[in-house]
């Protein structure tokens, strides 16, 4: 009867382990291993999240702070004439900090690849699935970050912090003095343009919006104008002393050294734009700006934008992520099965954002309207 009972354990003891011949499905139909993929795809999304969209590095900085305490001027201390007998004045924290926070979510999407269709599927195809995913995950930052410096509305953290979007002229907050200038609680970085076509005086009303406070003018910024193609083809006519869609331009459009050649009578003094900026085509310069053309910004809207470059401090969006590494990125996990993982795997994105610096980009509707309505974006 004993020997009976261990025959029996050791025969299920037997049936309790699966070898390689047991698998469901190990290969594409055209041959490619699937753990092959699987790690190609897991490094794919390590060198994916050290080259962060490139228009979402150039507007954002990532922190792990739920919200920071950061002065809305551009600078803060001087230099002060030396006494022979006085202590130099010492730098101190500046008193006009204002307190922004930045929220945070969790997102995710599944494959959906089932044993069948991973034996049916080519590795292409299986691919395809992986790319699809690193797409939708490009909308989702650069969208979230977008929307954050398009959409005045104040939002709120789960601690409670404030989470700011620029200048809006109606929550009783005004933009820090700077080089003698004061500034009214009604001043907003979010303007109507009073015409259907985009023209010299919006431009320049959103670049002295923004040098007025004092940035976009140190050597260690850049500004920058975000804008759909559409605007940004409407901006490549404009020529100083000529009229664009009702108004005189004060500046030339001077394509960059990228533009496809071209005959003119006229010669070009100064420094031409380069043909690409943080990863993004630059089409040209008007005055002090460079033009970045994006199908990621709406039609009827352009940003002018204050940048350090990709990543920088000075951004004006803050990217949050969360405190624990294993948790920032874009991460892809495997399927309940870990034998295969690409089965019903699904990726994972958690992040948050908020508003840095106020003063550090303008935002102008292109409508008849005198008022400004955010964006619907209806492409994310």
């Amino acid at each position: 009867m004993n020997t009976h009972i261990s025959q029996l354990y050791a025969w299920g003891g037997d049936g309790g382990y699966a070898t390689e011949g047991d698998v469901l499905v190990n290969q594409t139909s055209d041959g490619v291993d699937l753990n092959a993929i699987w790690t190609q795809a897991a490094t794919a999304m390590s060198l994916y999240n050290r080259e962060r969209s490139a228009l979402a590095a150039l507007i954002s900085y990532p922190t792990t702070n739920v919200g920071d305490a950061i002065p809305q001027r551009a600078t803060s201390d001087n230099f002060e004439e030396a006494s022979e007998f006085g202590e130099p004045v010492g730098l101190r924290g500046a008193p006009d900090a204002l307190i922004l926070g930045y929220d945070f979510k969790d997102y995710d999407l599944a494959s959906r690849m089932t044993w069948k269709f991973l034996r049916s599927a080519t590795a292409e195809q299986v691919q395809a699935s992986i790319n699809s995913a690193l797409e939708a995950d490009n909308r989702l930052v650069t969208g979230t970050l977008l929307r954050r410096l398009f959409n005045p509305a104040e939002g709120t953290n789960e601690h409670l912090h404030r989470v700011f979007g620029l200048w809006n002229g109606t929550d009783g907050m005004a933009p820090p003095p700077h080089a003698g200038l004061e500034f009214p609680t009604t001043t907003s970085h979010y303007l109507a343009s009073g015409n259907a076509a985009i023209d010299p005086g919006d431009l320049l009303d959103a670049i002295n919006a923004v040098r007025l406070k004092g940035f976009g003018t140190s050597v260690d910024t850049r500004l920058i104008v975000l804008c759909h193609p559409n605007e940004a083809e409407e901006i490549s006519t404009f020529r100083a002393g000529v009229e664009a869609n009702g108004v005189t331009s004060k500046f030339d459009f001077v394509p960059s050294d990228s533009a496809p050649a071209y005959l003119t009578a006229e010669n070009v003094v100064g420094q031409i734009a380069p043909g690409e900026f943080g990863g993004l085509e630059v089409l040209g310069s008007y005055g002090p700006v460079w033009i970045v053309p994006s199908y990621f910004v709406p039609a009827g809207y352009f940003a002018v934008v204050a940048t350090g470059g990709p990543n920088s401090a000075r951004n004006p969006v803050a990217l949050r992520q969360h405190t624990n590494p294993a948790y920032q990125g874009l991460r892809i996990i495997p399927g309940r099965d870990q034998r295969y993982p690409l089965q019903d795997s699904f990726f994972q994105r958690s992040f948050g954002c908020g508003i840095r610096y106020r003063s550090a980009a303008c935002v102008v509707q292109v409508t008849t309207e005198l008022t400004y309505t955010a964006p619907a974006w209806a492409w994310s």
